[in-house]
């Protein structure tokens, strides 16, 4: 069950430069059923404004439409990490589950199909690029290529800055500006990888440090937008590495995963993972 209500956010912009988004003071929460872990991991749009989740505890993918409604799209065998749309509407998935893990694809029709298996370690930020999936395996420290053609996925690139020190190395992922950009949560880290011209990796390049437990991310012109999970902010990572936070727990949010970005609308999904409460999706403008 969930219930969506408007709530008055004073955010606390003090020490925010004049390159960071003047948010605005009004938000909305849908809020989800913790005792039946629906706890948002991933997030996509959809064109009406509609907001595609992955629950990852639940194995589920759920629709929140703009008025609130959550209608649940898919059961997975396992838990779910990134999601991506296409533009022919469908709906990408990352999966762990044993042998059974890898990317699945779910139709507007509906069902769930296994798209791409991938090798058993723990799949996490998926993002999309034309006709190109990028994975990353936060348990490897990897990033995978996974064509949508039907090709064979492969390992695009992998260990140093994206390796785990003890939990997840890399986890979030995007792909901007010719390069393919990837958190690692571990190393509070923010790397970019180029796209060579020949499709392979260039040099992974650190491009901001200092974001420990930092997620999944968005951009937003030149700035970044990432979740912060293990401190429950929202930052705002400038093209000079510095950064900002613009959201934090006092406004609502609980251990947030992923962002997405529609016009002025923000969408922030919190897992609760830690504070075990108030799994939510808040949605704001700046």
């Amino acid at each position: 069950m969930f219930r969506i209500s408007a709530v008055v956010a004073a955010v606390a912009l003090a020490t925010v430069t004049a390159t960071t988004p003047a948010w605005a003071s009004t938000d909305r929460v849908v809020h989800f059923d913790l005792s039946h872990l629906q706890q948002p991991e991933n997030i996509t749009l959809e064109p009406d404004g509609s907001a595609d989740l992955t629950f990852s505890p639940a194995a589920q993918v759920a629709r929140v439409s703009p008025s609130g409604q959550v209608t649940i799209l898919a059961q997975l065998p396992g838990r779910t990490g990134g999601i991506v749309r296409t533009p022919d509407g469908a709906l990408y998935v990352n999966v762990n589950a044993g042998d059974q893990t890898g990317v699945y694809r779910i139709g507007r029709g509906g069902g769930a199909k296994l798209f791409a298996a991938l090798p058993a370690g723990f799949v996490n930020g998926l993002a999309l690029d034309g006709r190109t999936l990028y994975a990353t395996d936060s348990s490897a420290g990897q990033v995978w290529r996974i064509p949508l053609n039907g090709g064979a996925p492969a390992i695009w690139a992998q260990g140093g800055p994206l390796a785990k020190v003890t939990g997840f190395g890399s986890n979030g992922i995007k792909v901007h500006a010719g390069a393919v950009w990837v958190s690692n949560t571990d190393n509070g880290t923010l790397l970019r990888i180029p796209v060579q011209r020949d499709g392979s990796a260039g040099a992974i390049q650190t491009r901001a440090t200092g974001l420990p437990g930092i997620d999944d991310f968005t951009f937003d012109g030149r700035d970044v937008l990432a979740a912060i999970n293990a401190s429950s902010q929202l930052a705002v990572i400038h093209p000079d590495g510095s950064h900002t936070i613009a959201l934090t727990a006092t406004n609502g949010l609980s251990n947030p995963t992923s962002i997405a970005v529609r016009g002025k609308s923000v969408y922030v999904a919190s897992a609760a993972y830690r504070t075990q409460n108030d799994p939510n999706l808040l949605i704001t403008r700046f």
